[in-house]
């Protein structure tokens, strides 16, 4: 045959034949499926189940009494105090880090983003222990706090802080990478059409990343509620003062008081669960508005 009458193969057929060249045989798929399920379901499940059936085992006269016992209303309350107050915190230095990490060009840039992964790479109980340091009674700035009237240590306060800083980052890093793929091009657009910077953040900015913000207050929050090691060392642990769900955890179980320490657990454990289901809500509404977006990119290409 000569090589002008060769068939000559198609673009479509390239793309069927890569996309069956990069598919795994079905024992392979079905292997791997199987791995994962059997290791989330020993690692993840039977544990969560373990701590449900451990809370009312002895029934749910007695799961309630556990819950509703004062010093463990009040860890309850001391928990959905801390975290709204530290996912604030987050907003606002999340928000700021990202619009100057993303938006401008300084010298610096590097060591401020390098500084906010700081918390994932420091231990929590290395972070209490360094807040103890400074604002402990023999600490830094301890003792000229207390000369002011002012106690950290040991205090609700020092859990804000402590908690605050283990959680700085998840707001931040949700958020620069979204504003870096969105650009700037619409807010300079608005400038040039003369509004002002609150204009502009409302209108054109939250809007753009308000999927990513959620996330990252959703990651907060989580981390927030369940946070132990810097707790425990600048809280004190003091019963019906500093005492947080986890820490209310650990005092029971260490006074032998399986069930009431089973019981907060479950607690714990229901807030976690509610986090992850609005974690996965927030997931799909923004591939819905991914997609949406993508379907009116076409529509307008296509006219």
């Amino acid at each position: 045959m000569p090589p002008d009458a060769r068939p000559k193969s198609t673009g479509g057929g390239s793309h069927v034949a890569s996309r069956l060249a990069q598919q795994d045989p079905a024992f392979v798929r079905w292997l791997l499926i199987l791995a994962c399920v059997a290791v989330m379901g020993l690692l993840v499940v039977l544990p969560v189940v373990a701590v449900f059936a451990e809370a009312f085992r002895e029934g749910f006269a007695t799961y309630w009494a556990n819950i509703t016992e004062p010093d463990t209303i009040h860890s309850i309350g001391l928990t959905l105090f801390v975290a709204p107050i530290v996912v604030v915190v987050n907003v606002i230095f999340g928000l700021a880090a990202a619009w100057a990490i993303s938006r401008f060009q300084f010298r610096g840039r590097t060591i401020l983003t390098t500084m906010i992964d700081l918390p994932f790479a420091v231990s929590a109980v290395v972070v209490g222990l360094a807040f103890m340091l400074l604002f402990g009674q023999q600490g830094l700035l301890g003792p000229w706090l207390k000369s002011l009237g002012i106690e950290v240590a040991f205090n609700v306060t020092a859990i804000i802080l402590v908690t605050t800083f283990v959680t700085l980052p998840f707001v931040a890093r949700e958020l620069i990478p979204v504003m870096e793929a969105i650009g700037s091009d619409e807010e300079v657009a608005a400038v040039s059409l003369g509004a002002n910077g609150w204009q502009i953040f409302w209108r054109i900015t939250l809007p753009n990343i308000k999927w990513g913000l959620l996330y990252g207050v959703i990651l907060c929050n989580a981390r927030a509620m369940g946070e132990y090691g810097a707790a425990a060392v600048v809280s004190g642990r003091i019963e019906g003062k500093t005492q947080t769900m986890p820490l209310r955890i650990e005092y029971l179980e260490q006074s032998f008081n399986s069930p009431a320490a089973f019981a907060v657990a479950s607690l714990l454990t229901l807030l976690a669960i509610g986090t992850l289901v609005l974690k996965v809500w927030v997931e799909r509404l923004t591939r819905q508005e991914i997609q949406e977006a993508a379907r009116a990119a076409d529509t307008g290409g296509a006219h």
